[in-house]
């Protein structure tokens, strides 16, 4: 029995998740960035203590998704764009102090990815990369059953690589990196800045412009054909990057795949002439709305009991 903890920029989600991948209890909170770090891990450890002893279990472990850059080994927090005033914290001493069991951390993008490959879409896939795609865009790379790591242990943000420099500022510093131009956020600001003033915005949100989309809603049918090529233009470089046997898509913005996969496979086409884009799988994500605390699960069983290990 693992406990899981998805640590995102809007919510923190905690859970009991078994061996099998089964979500056995969870909860969640908004996350309270003003009050700072350690009113966060106090949170996580009430909820966490809650849900195990809902389920009547003891934990043998504790795995975390984060958001932004981590490190996976010494446990502790680089600046996340969410929660920049929590860099430095060390949410893995801190749980593994309280529960008394090992706990392991990784980007939530890997942890998805990890999720994925152990118990969803991309199961028995060696080469997969796992995209999410919501609020930003994180992507994990799993090359031969493992996770990817650059130097020094750190994490590839693909979310982040430049597709049209001209393109919109990104809280990253780079213009129009991937995120810019194919995030939830970045359909409601294009929407905005285009639509003409006669156009209904206000309070308007990346899930109401595909809803508007699907019934046919001009605007918000430009609005997703843009998303769907700048979408299918990240996934392309990766496609001739990597050649995976698989990439699987996921968050929130994919919910409304429909919308975009069609648009995603001819532009791959149209830019991978040079590798067997053919082979790639394009699959949805299969987790849903438990990835994050399956994912956080895998995390720990990958880290403490090793595919083979």
């Amino acid at each position: 029995m693992i406990g899981a903890i998805d640590i995102g920029g809007t919510k923190i989600a905690v859970g009991v998740v078994d061996s099998n991948g089964r979500v056995l209890a969870k909860t969640e909170r908004p996350t309270d960035v003003s009050r700072g770090f350690h009113h966060a891990m106090q949170e996580i450890i009430e909820m966490l203590a809650q849900s195990a002893d809902g389920v009547r279990v003891k934990l043998q472990g504790i795995g975390i998704g984060c958001t932004g850059p981590v490190d996976p080994f010494t446990g502790s927090l680089g600046r996340v764009n969410f929660f920049p005033e929590w860099e430095g914290g060390n949410p893995v001493e801190t749980l593994s102090a309280a529960f008394g069991v090992p706990v392991a951390m990784e980007n939530d993008a890997d942890a998805a990815a990890l999720g994925e490959v152990g118990w969803g879409a991309g199961k028995g896939k060696a080469r997969l990369i796992c995209v999410t795609i919501g609020t930003g865009i994180g992507a994990g790379v799993i090359l031969e059953g493992r996770v990817y790591r650059g130097v020094d242990q750190s994490h590839p943000e693909i979310g982040h690589h430049v597709i049209d420099p001209s393109g919109p500022l990104c809280s990253c510093g780079a213009r129009g990196c991937w995120e810019s131009l194919a995030s939830g956020p970045s359909m409601v600001e294009w929407i905005k800045a285009s639509a003409p003033a006669s156009y209904e915005s206000r309070d308007l949100t990346a899930r109401e412009i595909c809803a508007r989309a699907q019934r046919g809603d001009e605007g918000a049918r430009r609005a997703a054909e843009r998303e769907a090529y700048y979408l299918g233009l990240g996934l392309a470089n990766l496609v001739t990057l990597f050649v995976p046997e698989a990439i699987v898509l996921g968050g929130s913005v994919m919910k409304s795949a429909s919308l975009f996969l069609n648009r995603i496979r001819e532009v791959i086409q149209q830019n991978c002439g040079l590798v067997p884009f053919e082979r790639v799988e394009i699959a949805l994500a299969s987790l849903g709305l438990d990835v994050g605390l399956i994912g956080a699960a895998q995390v720990w069983q990958n880290r403490f009991r090793p595919p083979g290990g």
